[in-house]
């Protein structure tokens, strides 16, 4: 089996941890059935190739138990990437305002590449909230839109560790080795 299949289908089970591995009514009488919201998001849909791209995030879980911030990226003429997850520091396992990022500083070639992301909060039981789906484009002419005042807080949840490529000579994902 190739190799970056493998990864990809381990991924989840090695983010889930050991507890994965225990049926889910085992791990629902630990940590508890409810299942992590994402109240809000924001994202701009555009920005600059080169910059920091923030989303923004409001979060909540009535168990107090999320646990990571899953992303995904989806880019035409590449694929999907493999997925990023981030930590919930344990002060933010109830509610969390803030936001992840995403860094393009240094990648040549993006003006006018297109990318959606895909942003899902797990808890400790296992459970997903329903996904946040926010394109981008990026476009030199353009600047990074800011939040709305008032609704998240301008605190740094943690960073999307996802390397965006550019489509060279026709190269594609599934043409790595």
């Amino acid at each position: 089996m190739n190799k970056k299949i493998l990864a990809l289908l381990i991924l989840p089970f090695l983010a889930l941890g050991c507890a994965a591995l225990e049926p889910i009514e085992v791990r629902e009488q630990t940590y508890g059935k409810g299942v992590p919201v994402i109240t809000q998001s924001f994202a701009s849909k555009q920005m600059r190739p080169g910059d920091t791209w923030k989303v923004y995030l409001n979060a909540t879980d009535p168990d107090g138990d999320m646990k990571n911030i899953f992303c995904a990226i989806e880019q035409p003429g590449i694929g999907t990437y493999p997925a990023s997850f981030t930590r919930i520091k344990e002060a933010n396992r109830k509610e969390l305002s803030g936001y992840i990022y995403l860094n393009t500083v240094g990648i040549q070639g993006l003006n006018w590449v297109n990318i959606t992301l895909t942003v899902q909060v797990q808890d400790k039981a296992g459970h997903f909230s329903q996904p946040a789906v926010l394109p981008l484009t990026f476009n030199w002419r353009s600047k990074q839109e800011a939040p709305p005042l008032g609704i998240f807080q301008e605190k740094e949840l943690g960073p999307i560790m996802i390397l965006l490529r550019t489509i060279t000579d026709g190269d594609s994902m599934k043409d790595w080795d």
